[in-house]
Formats: structure tokens, sequence, C-alpha cells
């Protein structure tokens, strides 16, 4: 269990720290680029000392591309789930599914960065495995879509949602801080921008 600040907010535990380091410098100068022993003078230990959280770089990297995929699907069903407990709308679920979205990709960039350079360099085992979350996460954006409007075929939504992703998860390309304004506002212009899609897709554009 990680430990706790003074603030209450749970503090990274070391293994948090070392995949968080890893996937920046990951992302910064690709997999082959970052050597055990950066990761771990990151973080403040030996490169072998890594060796007792993971057994390699290869170890790191599908822990970050598995985890943030499961994160994503787990995160999209839940909030699926909790607005239909909440007997919310058609059109607050697909907010909700928008807002997480966005949550990911403003916070993590490097993971974006890194499922686009390197998801081939994973066993096929681990591969598969994202490819089936990453299928499943979509299909609740499919459904969600669906459920706002119904003149949207099945395939049509897909490749509404795909889109949709394609727009979101080109935050990587926006770097520095004069590349976007402040992230409250950067969040809502790109939900603006992804219920914009939604709505060109549509036949008779969502009300």
């Amino acid at each position: 269990m990680s430990n706790r600040t003074a603030a209450g907010t749970a503090a990274p535990s070391r293994r948090e720290q070392i995949l968080g380091e890893a996937a920046r410098l990951f992302a910064e100068r690709g997999f082959h680029g970052v050597g055990v022993d950066e990761i771990g003078a990151a973080v403040g230990i030996s490169g072998p000392g890594l060796y007792r959280h993971f057994a390699g770089k290869d170890a790191m990297l599908a822990e970050l591309l598995v985890g943030i995929s499961e994160r994503l699907h787990d995160g999209g069903r839940r909030r699926v789930e909790e607005s239909l407990a909440a007997g919310l709308g058609p059109e607050e679920t697909l907010d909700a599914l928008i807002e997480g979205h966005i949550d990911f990709a403003l916070d993590d960039r490097e993971l974006i960065t890194l499922h686009d350079r390197e998801l081939d360099r994973l066993p096929e085992a681990d591969r598969k495995k994202v490819r089936k979350l990453q299928r499943q996460y979509v299909e609740l954006w499919v459904s969600a879509l669906r459920a706002v409007n119904t003149d949207l075929t099945e395939l049509e939504a897909r490749v509404a949602v795909h889109t949709v992703f394609g727009l979101l998860n080109s935050t990587p390309h926006l770097s520095g801080s004069s590349s976007m304004p402040d992230r409250e506002t950067t969040a809502a212009l790109l939900h603006r921008l992804a219920r914009g899609a939604f709505s060109a897709a549509a036949p008779r554009g969502l009300v």
C-alpha cells in the first residue's frame, strides 16, 4: 500500500516512481536510447537496484502499456456504470467518457507517445492483451455514442470514436508551456472539439 503525504494524498511507491521516470525517458529518447542505470539515477537508486522491482526494461514497458490500457478500460466502464446508477441520460454518459479520456490525454502524454512508438516491442501475449482492452474500451464509446444518436450505424460510430481518440491523443504534439492554455481551458476546448466531431458524424447532428 502506498504511503500518505501530510495532505492525505497517496504518495507514489518506489515502483510507481520508477515507472513514471521510465515513461518520461522512453518517450523523450526512445526505448533503446535509455539505459537501466539512467532510470535508476532518475529515482535515486543504482541501476542494479531496479532489478528488485522489475526484471528489466522490457518488464517496465509491458507494465506501462498494459497498465494504461487497463486504467482506461476500467475507468471508462466505471463512468458508464456510475452514470447509469445516477439515472443520467446518454448525453451525460458520453460527456463522462470524454472527460475521462481528456484527463488521460493531458496527464499521461508520455504514455501516448510510448504506445505509438513502442507497442510492437511488447511480447505477443502482452500486445494481445493491450489490443483486447483497447477494443473493449472502444465498444464502451460506440455504445454510448449510438445511445445519443441512433441514426449512426455501428461502423460509423466506431470510425467517429477512433477519430475523436486521434484528436484527443494529439496532446503530445503540444509541448512547452506556451503550446497550450491552462489545464482547465485546454480540457474545455478538447471537450468542445470532441463533441463537435461527434456532432458532425451524426446524420442530423447531436442535440
